[in-house]
């Protein structure tokens, strides 16, 4: 049930690249469209790819960020001092088609507000930020813009011959779009480099209800990933990129010298494959035994083609007896909330968001700055052999993320936004 009364109901559409899946922009459009709709909104969909229901859902496949022209575009976009002319008409056709696409969406789905998610922020898709933007600034449409990454956070998009582009689209400064960010660094630094205001929503978990306890389906992770009775499943609940640090989590396991097995549950995605190979070398050359389990975990249970059982990440938490979250930066912090959503310990890199963001509230975790010393170990080897201390720490923080992280602070804050552009 809503928690206050919504003197407007609304038809929202929710616009990204891709919303299928469980990477972050996917899972928080997921709860932001779920606390919509018990408080009585229509949610829609727009994107590239989409699990959402058909009869919901506008599916464009030029609007996915790996979709061919896209990277045509981002090749030379962010390699090349200088823009050829021949990137400038692909990108700008492109662009007038999403933004036709745009229109349709609106105008089939009657929607009143849109919510666009990372697309007007991290320039994986340059036509289809450029289309918004002049979508928004020809029709005045209110937006909530939901930022989960910056560009000038990613390296890889600071060497490029699109800055025009770039400081007009990603964020557009139009008076109809109000500006959402995950973190107050994302705050501060959007405020310095261009000027605009944003409201800070943190991550959330559904909080205010507890999940349920493992099944028989899920007791079964650990058979089939083929641990033995008495042996520690440690879990890297990340995709295999450099910022996620899981060289650390290897380390770890290593000096720990307990019988334990690292499980990874996510796969490179789209940042290249090189990491990976390092870790699996890394993870060789310390004698850990390392699962790569992205093929078995999914969305929804089910069967592989050869068979075996597919799990979520909901199954696999519980199981765990500690979980890793190693990164060196990260816009929030998923994974984070989750680990305490399911009751596990964590050990923690101080990244810069955990440390002004997260830690202030007086979590209790596992913290290492860097690297691994010899309390990081002692440390984690006394909780992981001690469940009542375990169990104490996961229990302080639940208590404290219900208050912080939870599905009422998002219908409070989202209900307050929504108020200021249509009216109390």
């Amino acid at each position: 049930m809503p928690l206050r009364t919504w003197n407007r109901l609304l038809r929202i559409g929710f616009i990204s690249t891709r919303l299928q899946g469980t990477d972050g922009v996917s899972l928080e459009t997921e709860k932001w469209a779920a606390v919509l709709e018990r408080a009585g909104h229509q949610c829609f969909y727009f994107a590239g790819e989409c699990d959402r229901p058909a009869e919901v859902s506008r599916i464009v496949p030029e609007a996915h960020f790996q979709h061919p022209e896209i990277n045509i575009i981002n090749r030379t976009a962010y390699s090349q001092p200088l823009r050829p002319p021949d990137i400038t008409h692909r990108i700008h056709t492109l662009k007038n088609y999403l933004k036709n696409e745009l229109y349709r969406f609106v105008s089939e789905f009657d929607l009143e507000l849109l919510i666009t998610e990372n697309v007007q922020s991290i320039p994986i898709h340059i036509p289809l930020g450029l289309a918004l933007t002049e979508f928004i600034a020809e029709t005045g449409f209110p937006v909530i813009g939901h930022h989960h990454d910056m560009f000038w956070e990613r390296k890889r998009f600071l060497t490029n011959c699109v800055w025009d582009i770039l400081n007009s689209s990603f964020p557009p400064h139009l008076p109809s779009i109000r500006h959402v960010v995950i973190n107050s660094s994302a705050a501060n630094q959007l405020a310095v480099r261009t000027g605009i205001s944003s409201i800070l929503i943190p991550n959330v978990m559904d909080f205010d209800n507890p999940p349920p306890p493992p099944d028989e389906y899920s007791k079964q992770v650990r058979h089939d990933l083929g641990l033995k009775a008495g042996q520690y499943l440690i879990l890297q609940p990340t995709r295999i990129v450099q910022r996620k640090g899981i060289e650390h989590a290897i380390e770890l396991v290593s000096r720990l010298y307990l019988d334990a097995q690292l499980v990874i549950s996510h796969a490179s995605g789209d940042e290249g494959y090189e990491y990976e190979q390092f870790i699996r070398e890394y993870a060789e050359r310390l004698g850990v035994t390392t699962l790569f389990i992205a093929d078995i975990i999914k969305e929804k249970r089910g069967k592989t083609e050869d068979g075996r059982n597919i799990y979520t990440l909901e199954d696999v938490y519980p199981q765990s007896a500690l979980v890793t979250y190693p990164s060196e930066f990260e816009g929030f912090g998923n994974a984070f909330l989750e680990a305490i959503y399911y009751h596990r310990p964590i050990l923690v890199n101080n990244y810069s968001i955990y440390s002004i963001d997260i830690k202030p509230k007086g979590f209790r975790v596992i913290e290492f700055d860097g690297y691994i010393t010899q309390d990081t170990v002692t440390r984690t080897r006394e909780i992981i052999q001690n469940p009542d201390l375990a169990k104490e720490m996961a229990d302080h923080n639940y208590e404290l993320a219900r208050h912080h992280f939870s599905y009422t602070m998002l219908e409070r804050r989202l209900h307050t936004i929504i108020s200021e552009i249509f009216g109390e």
